[in-house]
């Protein structure tokens, strides 16, 4: 672990978002001082920090996915205890922001992954009412236009979205309700050629605010989080869908939730940090070969709800969280390659 440039605004619950060119977009989230249009973006070359334009609206809990033709989608988030609808495009060439049309739905802790078509998923998420909600809708870059999907069968908010190597997208856990019952132990595929949602076999652990990292061999691997008691977990699980099945794997040495999970360049999934009783600087190795989890050293400062992020040099940059009034402080982890 390596010591890296500091943001020029300290942020938590941001965004992230590596670029075409190898630059990191980092949008929103809050500090002491309240909810951030500020817009910052990370040169890895120079190790430098620079501030580019500001969103039209502050937002936290939000989501930015990078869209085939090199802009940033900009969705939703929270901004003075309201769930936003409003979305946004950043254009790195010409650093500007331009409004998108606006979701269906206001959404605030969504998940929002990029298909296989370049159109745009977003599901779930706190609504105005501050009631998680089961609603998807899709945007198209084509078009600028959001059309509603058929709904998950679970409401769901600190959810995870991991795209499947055969191009549908695993929704897992979260908090919120089902028709038979809370969803934190569910888990469901949405088919985009179908437009429909379909349980899985539910997963033999609940969790709430876990990570999840789609390995090289297709599988996902899920881990952390806490049950719908409060429980945390250091348990994890892997999904494979060839065989539509869950299967339990090593624990982690550390239970942990609002943590991250990285795929690295060997094959590898780095975790790092969280909260247990506390906010962590631990992080983990998982290695899928043996299902063996191994210590990573430690970060210089204690983080949760932070980013991390692969850079094109196949380093890690994470970037924030809860770590006291330094969460400006950025971390690079070095991997093997």
């Amino acid at each position: 672990w390596t010591m890296a440039a500091e943001l020029n605004i300290n942020r938590k619950r941001h965004t992230v978002t590596v670029l075409q060119n190898g630059k990191v977009l980092i949008t929103g989230g809050y500090n002491h001082k309240g909810v951030l249009r500020e817009c910052e973006l990370y040169n890895p070359s120079r190790d430098q920090w620079i501030l580019v334009a500001i969103m039209s609206v502050a937002r936290v809990h939000h989501t930015a996915s990078l869209l085939d033709n090199g802009l940033v989608l900009v969705t939703g988030g929270g901004n003075s205890d309201m769930a936003l609808s409003s979305a946004e495009l950043y254009n790195g060439s010409a650093n500007t922001w331009t409004n998108a049309q606006s979701m269906i739905h206001h959404r605030s802790q969504h998940t929002a992954i990029v298909l296989q078509s370049g159109k745009v998923l977003v599901a779930g998420g706190w609504n105005n009412g501050g009631i998680a909600q089961d609603t998807a809708e899709l945007y198209d870059p084509q078009t600028g236009v959001w059309t509603a999907t058929q709904s998950m069968t679970c409401a769901r908010v600190y959810h995870q979205a991991s795209l499947l190597t055969n191009g549908k997208v695993l929704i897992t856990g979260g908090f919120g309700f089902c028709s038979i019952g809370m969803s934190p132990k569910t888990s469901e595929l949405y088919d985009p050629k179908a437009d429909a949602w379909i349980r899985t076999n539910d997963r033999n652990i609940d969790r709430i605010d876990h990570a999840a990292a789609v390995l090289q061999d297709g599988r996902v691997l899920v881990n952390g989080g806490y049950s719908s008691i409060g429980v945390m977990r250091n348990s994890a699980e892997l999904f494979n869908p060839l065989k539509n099945q869950w299967a339990t794997t090593r624990s982690m040495k550390t239970p942990r939730y609002a943590h991250s999970a990285t795929l690295l360049p060997n094959g590898k999934v780095l975790v790092v940090g969280g909260h247990s009783d506390h906010s962590l600087d631990s992080a983990e190795l998982y290695d899928p070969s043996t299902g063996a989890w191994t210590a990573a050293g430690n970060m210089k400062y204690n983080r949760s709800y932070h980013t991390a992020s692969l850079l094109t040099s196949g380093k890690v940059l994470v970037i924030g969280g809860y770590i006291g009034p330094q969460n400006g402080i950025t971390e690079i982890y070095s991997s093997e390659m």
